[in-house]
């Protein structure tokens, strides 16, 4: 009864989420002490799905503000560290400069900012590459530089995927942007996106980010085919597809293996993907007792969590919905 009273908490949307290392390190660099961002990638070391996390922060960091980055560059021109985040923040401001809209909602001047700054990305990666040859992430950036000409460049998404997964596997971020690039939304199909999402996921050892992907496949499923440019007013039917038997099998078979090794960590991919069974949870009207134990897990750290906008206008709107049905 006391759980009608309880009020969700204040989001937290800072990118970094749980990951106060992070958070703290980022601000130094934006404060102009770029060695505590390098600090942090060097002790991140080869674990790659927490260093493509942190990268991806810092290198959204300083798509904004560039000042530390730049020093940091003048500093130690050749730092592959500099390379990968200077590629990462032409990459940040391709998709500022797109927007967040469906394309018949996006203006073709903004079309075209996206294709000039994704190729500068690409350019920027390729430089990542060269001075640490064997860092998987750098790729990753690449493979996300196409996604402004994709019907051109799908050749060269296939080749940058391959170094990648060649480099890791199970690289969470590489395996990510394939599901992404070949969502029908993008340029692919449902078949293609599912089997980019369930096969690494079948293959990913126990405990693996990876094996969570089939979680988004579905989500882009449901927003393609139930009100692509409704949001919420086609929750119901969203809903819908989330509450049928076999939908709900691979839900629950993909949180098995992903929670097979243990309790996942909160930082690197953790947050987000426990954001993602709590929503799938709240859609298939199942687990409400595992949401709860999934929310006082991720806090109020929301971050940008971009699944809750397949559902609701604003994240923090849908984030909140589903804590308040946890209870």
């Amino acid at each position: 009864m006391f759980g009608l009273f309880r009020r969700p908490p204040t989001p937290d949307t800072d990118y970094g989420q749980a990951d106060l290392e992070l958070r703290t390190a980022r601000d130094r660099a934006l404060a102009g002490d770029w060695t505590a961002a390098r600090d942090l990638i060097v002790a991140t070391g080869r674990d790659w799905e927490l260093r493509g996390r942190r990268l991806s922060v810092l290198g959204g960091a300083a798509g904004e503000a560039p000042h530390w980055l730049d020093a940091w560059e003048a500093a130690v021109p050749d730092d592959p560290t500099v390379a990968i985040l200077r590629a990462d923040a032409l990459m940040d401001q391709a998709g500022e400069a797109r927007g967040a809209a469906s394309a018949r909602h996006t203006t073709h001047e903004q079309f075209r900012e996206f294709e000039r700054l994704s190729a500068l990305a690409g350019q920027a990666s390729q430089r990542a590459v060269q001075l640490n040859p064997d860092d998987p992430y750098p790729w990753v950036t690449r493979m996300a530089s196409t996604l402004a000409n994709g019907h051109r460049q799908r050749d060269e998404f296939r080749a940058a995927m391959d170094e990648a997964v060649k480099r890791d596997p199970d690289n969470f971020e590489a395996h990510l942007m394939a599901v992404t690039f070949f969502c029908e939304k993008w340029y692919g199909s449902h078949e293609q996106m599912f089997a980019a999402a369930r096969e690494p996921a079948a293959d990913a050892p126990v405990g693996s980010s990876v094996a969570m992907l089939p979680l988004l496949a579905h989500f882009e499923y449901a927003l393609r085919e139930y009100g692509f440019d409704t949001r919420a007013s086609s929750l119901s039917a969203k809903a819908s597809y989330f509450r049928r038997p076999e939908v709900i099998r691979e839900i629950e078979a993909c949180a098995a293996k992903w929670r097979g090794a243990g309790d996942p960590r909160l930082i690197g991919r953790g947050v987000t993907l426990r954001h993602w069974l709590a929503l799938a949870n709240y859609l298939a009207e199942r687990d409400r007792k595992g949401t709860r134990a999934l929310l006082a897990q991720i806090g109020p750290y929301l971050g940008s969590t971009a699944v809750y906008g397949y559902f609701w206008v604003r994240q923090t709107e849908g984030f909140q919905t589903v804590w308040k049905w946890a209870g």
